[in-house]
């Protein structure tokens, strides 16, 4: 948060039940009364530095990261199938996974093949590494000329630059579950 006129108590109490502990856990993890946590969340004390300092230290959480802390500015952290942007071309859909998110580390695709789709006929290449597991059907994939075909189950993992390529060699659609970083999409 920028501002630093935050309500010390809510943000406690926000910030406890992001990490699953009860006012008595935190209590107990920090060497206070529950009654102080109780106070202090109802914003009937105003804890020293010292005492807040003391409380975070049950989490553990520095004070710098519970003032800056922005919690109703947080991500999302579910999302729907109809959230995930089909980045696909063709018949071949490729649905990323919080495409909204800035700053991400990695991608994440729910990849669809349908019978005899393939991601074209130049092999593809970019930097860093990706994998992914096969969940239905069946994927022929070429990794710098080594052909093999995956079924549910398999998995593969290669750096992305080598040249690449996915192809369903079958008539049923084929599910991938996969991921690159850094972020291809």
């Amino acid at each position: 948060m920028n501002d630093m006129n935050i309500d010390v108590g809510a943000h406690l109490k926000a910030v406890r039940q992001m990490y699953g502990l009860s006012q008595r856990e935190l209590a107990k993890r920090a060497g206070v009364t529950n009654g102080l946590i109780s106070l202090i969340e109802q914003n009937r004390v105003s804890p020293s530095v010292s005492s807040l300092k003391k409380v975070l230290d049950g989490i553990p959480m520095t004070l710098a990261d519970f003032f800056t802390l922005d919690l109703a500015g947080r991500s999302p952290v579910f999302f729907a199938r109809d959230e995930l942007a089909d980045i696909g071309t063709g018949s071949v859909e490729l649905r990323l996974v919080g495409s909204q998110l800035p700053k991400r580390s990695m991608s994440i695709l729910h990849e669809r093949y349908p019978g005899g789709a393939d991601t074209g006929d130049e092999v593809l290449s970019h930097a860093g590494e990706e994998g992914g597991v096969v969940v239905k059907g069946r994927i022929e994939l070429t990794v710098a000329g080594e052909a093999r075909t995956l079924g549910p189950g398999d998995a593969y993992y290669f750096k992305s630059l080598l040249p690449h390529r996915f192809r369903n060699p079958g008539t049923e659609d084929c599910e991938i579950v996969s991921a690159s970083s850094p972020p291809t999409f």
